[in-house]
């Protein structure tokens, strides 16, 4: 499977430290092998979320044969932001 990332994805990830960014790696990695994903976001947003750490999230779309990375968040605060705003 392919993994490609969203720009807001790519500045996200260059605001992080590099244990952050291997555990963002890893965790990327793991979600791309697998073929199916149980659950979107509430509020008919279309995306999955993953916990990476106990606070830093993931938020992904899996489409046929491309995994994209759409946003990473190295605090559950900043990620709680994000997805308010969607709500709204």
């Amino acid at each position: 499977m392919r993994i490609e990332f969203k720009d807001n994805a790519k500045e996200d990830l260059r605001g992080f430290d590099a244990q952050l960014k291997l555990f963002f790696k890893q965790h990327i990695d793991k979600l791309a092998s697998m073929p199916l994903r149980k659950k979107h976001l509430k509020f008919g947003i279309p995306f999955h979320k993953e916990d990476v750490t106990k606070q830093a999230r993931l938020i992904d779309d899996l489409s046929e044969d491309v995994f994209y990375v759409v946003r990473c968040f190295a605090t559950h605060k900043e990620y709680e932001k994000w997805y308010k705003s969607y709500k709204s």
